[in-house]
């Protein structure tokens, strides 16, 4: 049952990532800009789900959306650590050509 929300969850936020990465390039923002937007998103998904395990620990929320919030959390980390190793990669790409 928590997996389509998760995967529900996770489409929205690379939807709201796309369509800032959009508008950030639209603008005098570039790749940093979008790069930036998209750590302060994360740090704030890390930050709800570590609200909500404090909150399930005391009792105040249920299990399922302390789990669900870590889930989450667990995926956009998994993402962010691929696209840092596509950006590494495309790096070393760069620096192996001839001039």
């Amino acid at each position: 049952m928590a997996i389509p929300v998760l995967a529900a969850n996770s489409y929205a936020a690379a939807q709201k990532l796309m369509e800032a990465g959009s508008s950030a390039t639209s603008s005098t923002g570039g790749f940093s800009d979008l790069v930036k937007q998209s750590i302060a998103a994360f740090e704030g998904q890390a930050r709800h789900a570590d609200q909500q395990m404090s909150n399930a620990i005391s009792g105040h929320v249920d299990y399922v959306s302390a789990v669900t919030a870590v889930a989450e959390t667990e995926t956009a980390v998994e993402t962010l650590v691929a696209v840092r190793d596509k950006v590494i990669a495309a790096y070393d790409d760069i620096m192996r050509m001839t001039i």
